[in-house]
């Protein structure tokens, strides 16, 4: 019997019979599935990314400066932070919303719609994961996943801009490294470069096509099922050198459960993410 993991996600359509096993299966696999016919407006999310190209492009004024206590705002690509482990700062730009944070009012509504309709698809994606878990891990389970993010004000949506990379330079787009999270929802980007790390070492690239979702597991989420589902290491390369002298924009919502969640014996959410930000000095 054949039991090499596949190089490639599979293509799973949200809403045919069996999405919620074969979306399970392929987080198992991979920590990733890659999801289309979902309800995430897509035309809004190309709207999103010509609208914030510009914004950027023209210079993002100082009254939208990151806040370094809340985390909302503009980091420039001096400011960008490095994944763990790692002395370069990734090649990118970003503005980081919560739906309470600051937004330059023309490009809000776009931002705060899309950011609604994401986290109620996460919370039937998390009903999807809840559902395969085999008992004795759901029962280890503080609340249903889907009650962990109810009220959070802490799940946030970057919209990130990688700028083109010099010619020669060895400056990363964005580092191997796993996302602190539950669950990160990523629309596609208009630009390749996500790839993912397999068990076995080798690297994969997660086909970028402009109709599907990706979906990867988060460190919180590892961590409250005691490691059956696991974070998968990733980063956004380039092999081709046209890819690097092209701007990337991309769009991920990082969701993330209310602080006081209880993730396991050792965490709450919040003790977790301060260890965290801290590591990636952040904070």
């Amino acid at each position: 019997m054949n039991t090499q993991t596949p190089s490639e996600l599979p293509l799973i359509d949200f809403n045919k019979e069996g999405a919620s096993q074969s979306f399970f299966d392929s987080l198992r696999t991979f920590g990733f599935a890659t999801l289309v016919n979902h309800p995430l407006d897509m035309v809004r999310v190309d709207r999103i990314y010509t609208s914030w190209r510009d914004y950027f492009a023209a210079g993002v004024g100082s009254q939208f400066v990151m806040d370094p206590k809340n985390q909302d705002g503009y980091v420039t690509l001096e400011q960008a932070e490095s994944a763990k482990g790692q002395v370069l700062r990734d090649h990118k730009e970003y503005f980081q919303f919560y739906d309470w944070g600051r937004c330059p009012e023309h490009l809000k509504e776009d931002l705060s719609d899309h950011f609604q309709d994401c986290v109620r698809f996460s919370a039937t994606l998390l009903q999807w994961v809840a559902s395969h878990l085999p008992q004795k891990v759901a029962e280890s389970l503080s609340m249903p996943l889907e009650e962990m993010i109810q009220e959070s004000a802490q799940s946030m949506l970057r919209v990130l801009h990688y700028p083109p990379v010099p010619d020669g330079s060895a400056l990363p787009r964005a580092a191997a490294h796993e996302d602190i999270n539950l669950l990160t929802i990523l629309p596609a980007s208009d630009g390749p470069g996500l790839e993912l790390q397999l068990q076995d070492g080798k690297w994969i690239e997660v086909v970028n096509r402009p109709s599907q979702v990706v979906v990867n597991i988060g460190d919180m989420l590892q961590e409250a099922t005691g490691g059956y589902l696991r974070s998968t290491t990733h980063r956004v390369a380039a092999t081709k050198t046209e890819d690097l002298r092209r701007g990337r924009m991309s769009l991920p919502l990082f969701l993330h459960p209310r602080p006081d969640v209880v993730l396991s014996d050792r965490y709450t959410a919040n003790a977790y993410l301060q260890q965290r930000l801290k590591e990636l000095d952040v904070i």
